[in-house]
């Protein structure tokens, strides 16, 4: 059944912007959905937060964390964050679209993936998350399911909701958040999140990408929590005999118990990750794992972020349920290692015909393998092309776009090819991959004044600066016209690498008074809102309230707030209270009396008088027993 023909928001038009076309995924905190961009006319991952959790600013906060710590990493391997707005009681981030599948896919439906697979898929998870450890922040919530394999191979790091700054302590609360088969023992312990708990739960995911399972089962969160902390990461080859020691000694150093031992952060794993590939023989990459178990015959809860007490994770496992709720300077992938001889006469096959070869097994993608023996074909003139157009003349060529690769360049434009491998004019078999590498533009470029710049014009501007449009927060202002530049992060004149996202501020306008109009007639409300300088929606359902039947009920936003002119308020209409039964408390004692009253939803007033100051029972009430009244409006008892 296609649930998501039952989504409200399906073919809802967010923001006056973004038309949403079907849900792609649903978790704890948000779901996430396809979208389109109407004004740049680009398919874009709209993450819209439950309506219920909009308003616990905890969950608003995370989430709006979540868009400004992302817009500040541009780097290939991160999903990137594009805008960030609320629309009524929908709050949302606009991302990047990455069509594809996740690496949770990839082991479900494979298992163990070779070893080559595995680090192919593993260094641009650290390159992603290294550029975020130098930038100060921790993922805290590194799995499989936050690993999306794009139909092009490339591999992006997505779901930034938990991150938090370097030697962040979460303890105060009493809580750990995460998922419990990634948990590092002091993020259990303690809630100390550094970059090394990244590092932990990377050791993990490769630990599971090597034998297609998890290291630590059991039939708890308890259980699992109890064994990060007291028992250590078992060797790969354990499960897959005949895998090399190397693997079995990095997942060791990622996972060891006590953090000091790890590497420090994403960046010095990546290196001990490279040095390992480098001594591993062509045998040893591409050794076949035999077919292990899918993931999916764990406990689903061992999948999802949760929040933990923290008791479950100091005490000897229980029989319990678990509570589900759901540089140097890093800006792009660190530079390759210098070649150095490896043993075996297999050369390395690039990362992305690797992921490639893992997602044409699984069926994704569109690609159809063929060899044609004896057949020639030259390599095509491609310098200073965009790599679309590169792709589209090698593939008319009869050749593949292989590895892509980028470099800093002070007189090739960005996004344009400066060199490939082989050259053009090479004589090459038909089928063979032509490795491309782009122009990422001048290695570092100012950032330019755009106070005052309506917002399109400002985009554009950033764009031919070599610089990307990053999140969009919307301020208000008595200087700034509604829809122009207010200010950029980081600010005018700032030097950044090319390719960087930049923030910006948008105006929304003069602000003007939200009038209360709760509890007034509906065209009474209109006129107030309107000459207010105001829209007025009314929404289609009605609710029970206080108010009689067609007065406003609620309106968002809030009365007595602050919205730009023109903006749109929506009211609730009342179907009236909610009628109760009254309880007949007559000849109770008033302790009794009001207790059943309370509980049945009424307010109590007790009425003495002069005879009643040293009475203990009700002789009367203001509403006969049986008889019905407002939920929560007052009943009068009197006492003798």
């Amino acid at each position: 059944m296609d649930t998501t023909l039952q989504d409200p928001l399906v073919g809802q038009v967010l923001d006056g912007r973004y038309r949403v076309d079907a849900r792609v995924a649903v978790g704890g905190m948000a779901t996430v959905y396809r979208a389109l961009d109407t004004r740049l006319d680009r398919v874009l991952a709209l993450k819209v937060m439950h309506p219920a959790l909009a308003a616990d600013g905890t969950f608003v906060e995370r989430f709006i964390r979540e868009a400004k710590s992302v817009a500040r990493l541009a780097h290939p391997n991160v999903v990137q964050v594009f805008d960030q707005g609320t629309d009524g009681s929908y709050v949302y981030l606009a991302m990047e679209y990455v069509a594809g599948c996740t690496l949770r896919d990839v082991l479900r439906e494979r298992g163990a993936l070779q070893p080559r697979a595995a680090l192919d898929i593993l260094e641009p998870v650290l390159a992603a998350l290294g550029a975020a450890h130098r930038a100060g922040f921790v993922h805290r919530d590194m799995k499989p399911e936050n690993v999306l394999i794009g139909d092009d191979g490339r591999v992006k790091v997505a779901d930034f909701g938990l991150v938090r700054s370097v030697n962040t302590v979460t303890n105060t609360t009493g809580t750990v958040l995460g998922t419990v088969s990634y948990l590092a023992p002091e993020q259990i312990e303690h809630g100390i999140a550094d970059p090394r708990v990244d590092v932990y739960a990377c050791g993990v995911v490769l630990y599971e990408m090597l034998t297609g399972d998890r290291p630590h089962g059991g039939d708890s969160a308890a259980t699992v929590l109890y064994k990060h902390i007291h028992e250590d990461v078992p060797p790969p080859s354990a499960a897959v005999p005949g895998l090399a020691y190397e693997l079995d000694e990095l997942v060791a150093v990622a996972t060891a118990r006590t953090a000091a031992r790890r590497p420090q952060d994403a960046v010095a794993l990546l290196a001990h990750v490279r040095d390992v590939r480098l001594a591993l023989d062509a045998d040893q990459l591409d050794a076949m794992p035999p077919q292990a178990l899918a993931a999916d015959h764990r406990d689903i809860s061992q999948d999802r972020t949760s929040v933990i007490p923290r008791a479950l994770t100091t005490q000897r496992p229980l029989p319990v349920n678990e509570d589900d709720v759901h540089r140097t300077s890093l800006l792009e992938s660190p530079p390759p290692l210098p070649p150095r001889r490896r043993r075996g006469a297999g050369g390395r096959r690039g990362p992305v015909a690797i992921v490639l070869a893992v997602l044409l097994a699984l069926g994704v993608g569109a690609g159809v393998w063929y060899i044609n023996s004896g057949q020639f074909t030259k390599v095509p003139p491609v310098l200073a092309k965009s790599q679309s157009e590169a792709r589209r003349q090698l593939g008319d060529a009869g050749l593949d776009l292989g590895k892509v690769e980028h470099a800093y360049s002070d007189t090739v434009k960005r996004g344009t090819v400066i060199s490939s491998d082989p050259v053009p004019g090479t004589r090459v078999r038909d089928n063979a991959s032509v490795t491309l590498t782009i122009s990422d533009g001048p290695e570092t470029v100012r950032v330019p004044d755009l106070e005052g710049r309506p917002l399109a014009r400002a985009r554009a501007e950033l764009k031919q600066a070599a610089l990307e449009p990053g999140m969009v927060t919307r301020e208000f202002s008595d200087t700034v016209e509604k829809g122009s530049v207010i200010s950029t992060d980081p600010q005018a004149g700032t030097e950044r690498h090319a390719g960087s996202a930049i923030a910006l501020v948008v105006s929304k306008g003069t602000p003007v008074d939200v009038p209360d109009v709760t509890g007034e007639d509906l065209q009474e409300a209109k006129a107030d809102l309107q000459d207010a300088g105001l829209a007025v929606r009314v929404a289609p359902e009605r609710v029970n309230s206080e108010f009689d039947k067609g007065q406003v009920a609620t309106q968002t936003p809030a009365g007595d707030g602050r919205a730009a002119e023109g903006d749109t308020v929506t009211l609730t209409l009342s179907k009236g209270p909610v009628m109760v039964v009254v309880p007949d408390v007559t000849g109770d004692n008033v302790d009794d009396a009001k207790r059943t009253l309370e509980d049945a939803g009424f307010k109590v007033d007790e009425n003495r008088g002069l005879l009643g100051l040293f009475g203990d029972t009700v002789k009367d009430q203001s509403v006969k027993g049986g008889d019905k009244a407002p939920k929560g409006s007052t009943i009068s008892i009197k006492i003798r």
